[in-house]
């Protein structure tokens, strides 16, 4: 009975088909592989798309406060820093989809809206859910019950102090 004695019964714990880390990286790489010709037509690569889910998100709120979010609190949405968000913000601007500007009152602090494009933008990007679904040629309900997953298991790794500076 060495180190080795659970890999007799197909139960090594460091068999890599094994690890969540393992198939959470390679169905990482291929759903953004699903996603890049479905956004490609909006101009959009997968993390803009999930900048423009979250102005969207922010833009069609109910209730008065219609404050343009900030970049900090956009990354903290997206659980990036705002050293990797800001080129992304810089592209999408380049492209008409948003404006970014300093805070009245607040230089410190820099707005992002979206423009007309940006806005108008949502409508065609309503296709994606649906495009993706239909390659995954999975059921919308597993993806949903996945999705669930993921963000329980997000919770609990953040909860352990994951992404911590």
């Amino acid at each position: 009975m060495g180190a080795d004695a659970d890999a007799d019964d197909g139960n090594d714990s460091l068999s890599l088909e094994r690890q969540v880390c393992f198939a959470l990286a390679v169905a990482n790489r291929a759903v953004l592989a699903v996603y890049r010709p479905v956004l490609e037509p909006l101009g959009l690569t997968h993390p803009q798309y999930l900048v423009m889910l979250s102005l969207w998100d922010h833009d069609r709120r109910p209730g008065g406060d219609h404050t343009a979010p900030s970049v900090k609190v956009i990354a903290e949405r997206l659980q990036l820093d705002s050293a990797t968000l800001s080129p992304m913000l810089k592209r999408l601007e380049a492209q008409g989809l948003i404006d970014r500007a300093r805070r009245q009152g607040d230089e410190r602090t820099m707005e992002v809206r979206l423009t007309e494009e940006g806005r108008r933008l949502r409508d065609k990007a309503l296709a994606v859910p649906p495009a993706v679904v239909a390659r995954l040629g999975t059921d919308i309900s597993e993806l949903e019950e996945l999705r669930d997953v993921l963000s329980r298991i997000n919770a609990a790794a953040l909860a352990a102090g994951a992404l911590e500076s």
